[in-house]
């Protein structure tokens, strides 16, 4: 009989008052929530970007860039030391990682050797190598692990940069993190000019004092050749006039320690006004002393800002330059000098904008489609249980509170996708309540008392929620890993969703169970017309397993030539390119207004399509095929030519890099989650059963990818995030199914295994029906309440659980028969008998 001590159900319950405590500050105001106690105002959830507005930018330092400075530096450096030395040489240049030099005079060449060796360990650094060939070739290489340390440590080294980037331009809610070995994730949330913000972190904004070189101008220069010790660099001018300038800088941007935007209130001219430390001061004195005269060239970004004319020596270290930009251009570029130059150039691979009002809209369509969804598996949970669909009701209110309580002292972020997550839980959460009092009923058919029945359908439950839930467990495991911010948000609440329903199940649920048996004594289960309407199914599932495997084959094979020949309709996660969803400013969107204006920009293919409310537009723009950059450069275009009539609800721009990774990614994660799930399966089971599940998870995962092709659904992360749930609940599902069948394989141990097979789905069909209706119920909540965004996920996850339970009862389970997990027994005396005591529902 349950019992609990007095001590082991105050714990519970204080466990379950502690959540209460910890959930309790996400639903105060900052105002209040700032008067409670430290250590209990910082532990709550953290609304992801995708609920609270903001960008998510991936910026990627660029291996080329690297290269060229690194072999510029390299040839300067070799220049230099050869110069120094008196050492005649010709043909100095650099290609690719490569410089190479000719020693004029061959009997110089092994005191250039040994001049040029150290700069093989120079700074510390390994990664050039010297090597010498004939009639005075020398050549320095640059290796691929030099490299790759350079654009960990320029990667390493911009991160403070572009924090100081984002300090400078007001933003207070952002975070800046390394990610793999060359790139940095920028998230700020939100109102952003994510166009803006991109501006900034994208110039290097390195700014030097030079000389202009003027033995030639510029157009003579490139019409020409010009010496070694210069460049030619063009100006701000529209159009540019080239300028050639000295390679040697004698005041850089490091050197300015105080650096302000300017504006003239009369002639709105722009400027920026600055002061040198004392190592600039002299160098800058030093320079125009002897240069008065010349012009002075000021060098931004590989651009000539200015040129003026040195007049006298500047020896007071302060002084303006001219900025021909706006008064945001000249406030940014203020704070781009103040935050210092990048050590290499950074380019936008992934943007993700979402503005606060598409975020706002989000959280009340997840939060109404939550309460739809807990009403609606209520309703269904009293109609079948009565007073035990109540317990249900109420451990699942705690188990709600119970996940939030967990992700807040985590610090978890919740997404959309994450609501979504606890949504499909408040249906799954359940199914524990439904294994158990189904056992429980069973086993009351058996004989025993009641009381002994609720403890042994609590105890032998145990087992099945616990094998059934490890497989979506794994599946969020590996989701994890997988997509982007708002999946991995996904995934944190339903595995933190799967532990708290297992907690709750054997825990709270069977506490309140006791304390009703205790004072109620009742004598059966609450009576209720549905439940039993699966009393006494006898159906012969088996009987027709030919047909319906015949006709799956078909579908399944009518899938992948559907999936071979069409295809999917991939989203821009996996093909690059560019989603951007808008409102119009005044009145309903124009679509063809729209289209219109977007293929004057010549982008390629580009859709655009009304979606929710007749103010919004939805605009694809495929790939453009020219790099990150490119990619950019068009959702660019887009917004200048739309933003005096549109506001800009959500933008994502993913390029070639980013996609290609994603691709990988998700087949790797959908590989790897079938493979842990089934070699789970196989460890829990026999071989066959680990066949069975095989065959049955490749079925479901064939058809709803047939599902994809035939709809024309976008096929995105979120999609890959549907799939790999829908493997863990369909084995969820066959799980239950053979965990009955191991039990009667021990039990009836001559019975023929397609009347075995027959009984046992007949006894766990109450679970497989009821299970899929309550998580069809919130998913239905969800497709309907959920939101556009998530729309298709939540059709492809209910076309999902129904086909899961198909395919647990006429795939999975016929599949044994095919591999002969009992060879056929004889139809002797035995077999018979017990044939008919489980066709009848009895238990022996």
């Amino acid at each position: 009989m349950l019992h609990f001590s007095r001590w082991k159900t105050l714990l519970i319950w204080l466990v379950a008052f502690a959540a209460v405590v910890v959930a309790a500050p996400n639903l105060l105001s900052e105002a209040q929530r700032s008067s409670l106690p430290a250590w209990l105002r910082n532990d709550r959830v953290t609304l992801g970007l995708d609920l609270q507005g903001g960008s998510h930018i991936v910026l990627k330092a660029e291996r080329s860039h690297i290269v060229k400075d690194r072999l510029e530096e390299a040839v300067a450096n070799v220049r230099n030391a050869l110069r120094g030395a008196g050492i005649r040489y010709t043909g100095l240049t650099g290609h690719g990682q490569t410089v190479t030099v000719r020693i004029t005079d061959p009997a110089e060449t092994q005191e250039a050797v040994d001049l040029l060796k150290p700069l093989t360990t120079a700074g510390g650094q390994s990664g050039l190598t010297l090597q010498e060939g004939g009639e005075g070739q020398l050549s320095l290489q640059i290796s691929d692990a030099g490299i790759a340390a350079d654009v960990v440590s320029a990667r390493n080294r911009s991160l403070d940069v572009v924090g100081r980037r984002i300090t400078g331009f007001e933003y207070k809610d952002f975070q800046v993190r390394p990610e793999g070995a060359d790139r940095i994730v920028v998230q700020v949330l939100g109102s952003v000019d994510a166009e803006r913000l991109k501006n900034i972190l994208n110039q290097p904004a390195k700014l030097s004092f030079r000389l202009l070189d003027e033995s030639m101008s510029g157009q003579e220069a490139l019409n020409g050749r010009w010496p070694a010790t210069s460049e030619v660099l063009y100006s701000l001018d529209d159009p540019p006039v080239p300028y050639l300038v000295e390679r040697t800088a004698f005041v850089t941007g490091a050197n300015m320690i105080d650096i302000e935007p300017a504006i003239d209130p009369q002639t709105q001219d722009t400027s920026i006004v600055y002061r040198l430390d004392v190592e600039g001061t002299q160098r800058l004195a030093e320079a125009t002393s002897r240069n008065i005269g010349k012009h002075l060239a000021i060098v931004f970004d590989d651009q000539v800002m200015s040129s003026p004319v040195i007049d006298a020596a500047i020896t007071g270290g302060e002084g303006r330059i001219s900025a021909n930009f706006s008064e945001d251009g000249v406030r940014d570029l203020a704070v781009m000098l103040r935050a210092g130059a990048l050590p290499a150039t950074l380019t936008s691979v992934e943007e993700r904008s979402i503005s606060p009002s598409f975020g706002a809209d989000s959280i009340v369509s997840g939060l109404v489609a939550g309460l739809v969804a807990v009403v609606l598996v209520a309703a269904l949970m009293i109609a079948l249980y009565r007073i035990l669909g109540v317990i249900a009701v109420v451990s699942l209110f705690f188990n709600l509170i119970l996940i939030v309580a967990a992700l807040s002292l985590a610090g978890a972020t919740l997404t959309l996708p994450g609501i979504a997550g606890i949504v499909l839980i408040v249906g799954m959460a359940v199914d524990s309540n439904v294994l158990i009092y189904e056992r429980i009923r069973e086993e009351e058919r058996a004989g025993p008392s009641f009381a002994q029945a609720v403890d042994r359908g609590f105890s032998r439950a145990f087992a099945t929620i616990v094998d059934a839930n490890v497989t979506i467990f794994i599946a969020a495991i590996i989701l994890l890993f997988l997509g982007s911010e708002s999946i991995r948000g996904f995934a944190v609440t339903l595995a933190a969703g799967i532990l708290t329903t297992v907690i709750t199940a054997f825990t709270l649920t069977r506490s309140i169970v006791a304390v009703w048996l205790k004072a109620r004594r009742p004598r059966h289960l609450p009576k209720s017309v549905v439940a039993h309407l699966f009393e006494h199914t006898n159906v012969r599932f088996m009987g027709i397993r030919r047909y319906v495997f015949t006709a799956s084959a078909a579908i399944s094979l009518i899938a992948m030539a559907a999936f071979a020949t069409v295809g999917l309709q991939l989203g821009i996660d996996f093909t690059g390119g560019s989603l951007i969803e808008v409102t119009a400013k005044q009145g309903n969107a124009d679509i063809d207004d729209l289209r219109s204006r977007l293929d004057e920009l010549n982008l390629g293919e580009v859709s655009v399509e009304p979606t929710g409310r007749p103010s919004n537009a939805r605009i694809r723009i495929a790939s453009q095929g020219g790099g990150e950059n490119a990619e950019q450069s068009a959702a660019t275009l887009v917004r200048g030519e739309l933003a005096a009539d549109y506001d800009f609800r959500r933008v994502e721009v993913v390029g070639p890099a980013i996609s290609g990774e994603l691709t990988m990614m998700a087949t790797l994660g959908i590989v790897a989650a079938l493979a842990a799930i089934l070699i789970y399966i196989w460890f829990r089971f026999e071989w066959q059963f680990a066949v069975g599940a095989i065959i049955a998870t490749l079925h479901d995962v064939i058809i709803m990818l047939g599902l994809f092709v035939l709809t024309g659904i976008e096929f995105n992360v979120t999609s890959i995030a549907a799939v790999l749930t829908i493997v863990g609940y369909s084995l969820n599902d066959t799980v239950v199914v053979y965990d009955r069948m191991r039990e009667n394989l021990k039990r009836y141990r001559k019975m023929p295994l397609p009347i075995l097979i027959d009984a046992s789905i007949n006894q766990t069909l109450s679970r497989t029906v009821l299970t899929a209706a309550t998580t069809l119920l919130a998913l239905l909540a969800l497709y309907l309440f959920g939101g556009d965004v998530i729309r298709s996920f939540s059709f492809a996850m209910l076309f999902g659980v129904a086909l899961g339970t198909f395919s647990s009862i006429y795939i999975a389970a016929p599949v044994l028969i095919v591999f002969r997990l009992r060879p056929e027994a004889s139809n002797g005396e035995e077999s018979n008998k017990t044939d008919a005591g489980v066709r009848s529902g009895t238990v022996v």
